[in-house]
């Protein structure tokens, strides 16, 4: 028998949780271009943070609502990453660090600067996105876990504190499956995990006076570069038609060929 979705975090246990969620800032793709020669035009296109990561913050918040503790967002990038800080902070996020350096997406050296951050604080969960809407590797989940020592609880569908232990439900296409590890703990959410906020004007004010930590990464980079990234190219078919009254029927007839 095929179980029911379960989109609802745990009730209160009485143990309060401290969580790390991991937020993304990505340009805006929805407003992206391409040149004539098929290459992203990226100046003048807005940043914001990534769906998964709002459903990663969402989770994160919903467990302190209903355990107690804190939440800690954490974001690699660069200065310019306080939008998506203060972002985070409307919806719930207790403290923030910027973990400044970033030169370009590399999940290795991306777990790498926030394992070096992790190291320094108190936490029972890290939250993330099981990918980003940019790379889609979904490798960041996985090194995390490798680089900590913790165990990963992917593809979470729903989170459960139970005393020491957090328990996440996997939502598969036969069967649905419960993963249950002791914290500390890496969880990578999927996007049916919940509906992310939308924060009331006040909190978004009250966010933009919060401070944010900065933390410099000067660890190595590898030397994996993106040696082209074009869109695929479109041929548009041309057919002209002299005569609009005998034309009419062929293009009717053309259209219903190219819906099928």
């Amino acid at each position: 028998m095929r179980l029911r979705n379960v989109y609802t975090l745990s009730t209160n246990t009485g143990i309060m949780v401290n969580v790390i969620v991991l937020i993304k800032q990505i340009i805006d793709i929805d407003q992206m271009k391409t040149d004539s020669e098929g290459k992203p035009i990226l100046s003048g296109i807005p940043y914001r943070v990534e769906n998964l990561s709002k459903n990663a913050i969402e989770a994160a918040v919903q467990l302190k609502e209903k355990n107690g503790g804190k939440v800690t967002g954490i974001i690699f990038g660069t200065e310019a990453s306080t939008a998506a800080m203060k972002e985070a902070y409307a919806m719930g996020v207790d403290e923030g660090i910027i973990i400044t350096g970033y030169k370009g997406s590399n999940p290795i050296v991306t777990a790498k600067a926030i394992t070096s951050i992790l190291k320094n604080l108190q936490y029972d969960i890290v939250v993330l996105g099981d990918q980003s809407a940019d790379s889609y590797t979904g490798m960041l989940p996985g090194l995390l876990s490798a680089m900590t020592g913790f165990p990963l609880l992917g593809n979470a569908n729903s989170i459960t504190i139970n005393g020491r232990s957090v328990r996440i439900t996997q939502v598969g296409e036969a069967e649905n499956a419960e993963i249950e590890a002791d914290m500390p703990a890496i969880v990578s959410v999927t996007q049916e995990i919940n509906q992310p906020r939308l924060p009331p004007v006040l909190q978004i004010m009250a966010a933009g006076r919060k401070p944010i930590r900065m933390e410099k990464y000067d660890g190595s980079f590898s030397n994996v570069n993106v040696i082209s990234n074009l869109a695929p190219k479109s041929e548009r078919k041309k057919k002209i038609f002299e005569k609009v009254d005998e034309g009419i029927p062929e293009i009717v007839k053309v259209i219903k060929e190219e819906m099928r």
